[in-house]
């Protein structure tokens, strides 16, 4: 099957980040050339010119801007069986699709195809910090096929904080379907997603290489919600799906401080 009908990169572009052509060019360089489209629910003149110059389809949505409707407009969008949703602000490695191709032909009951990432930090892609390095050993048993396809270990992978870096997920629309994003919460989003996604059949298909790059920064929508405790309230809610009440308070006490790690 030629790469065009598996996979799409769907960019979900808001406002006027000056993150998003390095963004697009990332995807670009891609060792494997794949679909791309933007969508956006604010659309501006630098959104419509940067679709333009790089002969992106751009489909804008009309009914205001919520993270969810904006998810599932921009996956919506992708004509093909597995779905990228890129995240304006972060960057991926140019063997990303070259790799989701390999693996999900060793793994072809996958929902989701998933990787390890780096953070960006002062616009320099550097060395692990300590929220990246607990994630990443919190993923160690998906490196096992076996354990990948347990819903127990799809779970508990998840179970003491959101160890998935949610731009460097592959859906398999095929299989989950049109709007697959349905969380109420906004911060935890992607992490009640990986919960919905952890009780269904089949495999997080895991490569364990630094194929996405995540930006931190004071202009992230991530910033505003710790600013304003959405995060502290819906980490809250997700650790309530996996733990009683008294273990939940113990692990919020520590996880708030993975807060800073965002603003250092």
């Amino acid at each position: 099957m030629p790469v065009n009908d598996i996979h799409t990169y769907a960019i979900s572009a808001y406002k006027e980040s000056e993150y998003l052509e390095e963004c697009i060019l990332s995807l670009k360089k891609q060792t494997v050339q794949t679909n791309l489209v933007m969508t956006t629910s604010t659309p501006c003149d630098h959104i419509i010119n940067l679709a333009k110059k790089y002969d992106i389809p751009l489909y804008i949505k009309e009914t205001g801007s919520d993270i969810r409707d904006d998810w599932n407009f921009a996956y919506n969008h992708a004509r093909t069986p597995w779905v990228t949703i890129a995240h304006q602000d972060d960057l991926y490695d140019p063997h990303y699709v070259e790799e989701l191709l390999a693996k999900i032909r060793v793994v072809p009951d996958a929902v989701a195809f998933v990787t390890d990432y780096i953070p960006i930090k002062h616009g320099v892609v550097g060395e692990r910090d300590i929220n990246s390095k607990i994630r990443h050993f919190l993923r160690t048993p998906l490196k096992s096929t076996a354990l990948s396809r347990s819903k127990f270990w799809k779970r508990a992978v998840i179970s003491l904080g959101n160890s998935i870096c949610c731009p460097s997920v592959s859906y398999n629309k095929a299989v989950l379907g049109d709007s697959f994003f349905t969380s109420d919460l906004k911060y935890d989003i992607d992490w009640d997603t990986f919960h919905k996604l952890g009780g269904l059949d089949g495999a997080f298909a895991y490569v364990d290489k630094p194929l996405t790059f995540y930006r931190v920064h004071e202009g992230a929508t991530s910033m505003e919600w710790i600013n304003n405790h959405t995060r502290e309230l819906d980490d809250t809610v997700m650790f309530r799906k996996f733990w009683p009440r008294w273990m939940t308070r113990i692990l919020m006490h520590f996880y708030k401080k993975a807060y800073v790690t965002y603003q250092d």
